[in-house]
C-alpha cells in the first residue's frame, strides 16, 4: 500500500494494488473509490485531507494475528 499527499490540493491518495482502475464510484463529496473489473478496490481518494482524514496524525501500525 502506498499513501500519497498533495498539499497544493489537500489530497491524499491511498494505492492499494496496481490493477487496472474500470470504475470509479463517489462514497461521499470528499471520499472517492476506485475499483478494477472484478470490483476489488485500487485506490481510494480523500480530498481536505487535513480535516477529512486527520492527515497530520497518520500512522502505520502492524498487528500480530490472534493465536
Amino acid at each position: 500500500m502506498r499513501v500519497k499527499y498533495f498539499p497544493d490540493t489537500d489530497t491524499a491518495l491511498m494505492e492499494f494494488t496496481e490493477n487496472e482502475v474500470a470504475e470509479t464510484r463517489e462514497i461521499s463529496e470528499n471520499i472517492y473509490v476506485d475499483l478494477d473489473r472484478k470490483g476489488n478496490l485500487v485506490s481510494m481518494t480523500i480530498e481536505h485531507a487535513r480535516t477529512n482524514a486527520r492527515l497530520p496524525e497518520f500512522s502505520y501500525q502492524e498487528v500480530a494475528g490472534r493465536t
